[in-house]
């Protein structure tokens, strides 16, 4: 492996676990700066009782005490225990929805990056023409129309008017169209950020000079211009990646999937720290590490670039 190159990995990788250790740290005492407690929406509850269970949790220690705690146990991936889905483990509740998140999202970005490069592809090698204008328009509506009016539309058309797909994403053939939902957005975005990244290489002097030598067109486009245009692509797919895999908060919730971003939306109407805190850093620990997959990707594009 290349010096270069393996030294950029390892300070990536202690830049990654330097970022994940501020997540953890800033959300532990955001968390514990909110007024009130897990334990307050409880009915009829005695101050005896909720010191028996703050007392359980380790939620009666010093602040500091506990912050040592949590990370001593994150070394060993244990999150706790949760707090209101009883006898149930943090890291079990987060895999579980991980599984069903995980699924819709790989399809998700499956789709919004085979769809998205060859419809910028496209539009580019057809500049200024009718199909170039038809995904333009098509992608900016995608870009600005919010993930909930996209998933009622697909809701209220395919369930309630056309009736060919079930409602609720746990019945079969119900992730078609959270799926759709959740790969609208960044297929219409990957489309223009490969329409302008082509563009810009298609005026390359490189190109202009394969185009005189009489290289065959779909060669020049395909193997030259195409590679070089998806830098950029790159950039965006890894953390685009990290956020379809956990799940949307708002596609999940629309469609009934018992994903992620579900469990995190009840994880915080019900005040289940323990749940917030792993949720959140499972999150930016995907998002970090796809980020840092995403730079070494540029080396495979692009042997050029030089880490150092």
């Amino acid at each position: 492996m290349d010096s270069k190159l393996l030294s950029y990995i390892l300070k990536r990788t202690l830049l990654t676990i330097v970022t994940i250790w501020l997540i953890i740290t800033i959300t532990f005492f955001v968390m514990n700066m909110i007024p009130g407690g897990p334990f307050l929406s409880e009915k009829a509850i005695t101050q005896e009782v909720q010191d028996v269970l703050n007392a359980k949790y380790g939620l009666d220690k010093p602040l500091v005490v506990q912050y040592a705690n949590y990370l001593k146990n994150l070394l060993h991936f244990d999150f706790g225990p949760s707090i209101k889905l009883r006898g149930r483990e943090v890291i079990e509740v987060i895999m579980e929805g991980f599984q069903v998140s995980g699924k819709i999202g790989l399809m998700a970005a499956g789709i919004a990056l085979v769809l998205g490069v060859s419809f910028g592809s496209i539009a580019a090698i057809n500049r200024n023409k009718l199909i170039d204008n038809t995904i333009m328009v098509s992608t900016t509506a995608f870009v600005a129309m919010p993930s909930f009016v996209i998933g009622s539309f697909l809701l209220l058309l395919f369930c309630v008017y056309w009736q060919v797909l079930p409602s609720v994403g746990s019945e079969p053939g119900g992730l078609v169209l959270p799926v759709i939902a959740l790969a609208l957005y960044p297929t219409a975005y990957i489309t223009r950020l490969t329409r302008s990244s082509m563009l810009d290489v298609l005026q390359q002097d490189y190109i202009r000079t394969a185009n005189a030598k009489g290289v065959s067109y779909v060669l020049m486009i395909y193997k030259h211009a195409l590679k070089n245009a998806l830098i950029p692509v790159i950039t965006y797919a890894g953390p685009m990646i990290a956020y379809i895999l956990t799940g949307s908060l708002v596609v999940e919730k629309i469609f009934s999937v018992p994903g992620l971003g579900r469990q995190f939306i009840n994880s915080i109407t019900n005040r289940d720290y323990p749940l917030i805190m792993g949720t959140t850093i499972f999150l930016a620990t995907l998002v970090v590490l796809m980020t840092l997959v995403s730079d070494l990707m540029y080396k495979v594009v692009d042997p050029r670039i030089d880490f150092s």
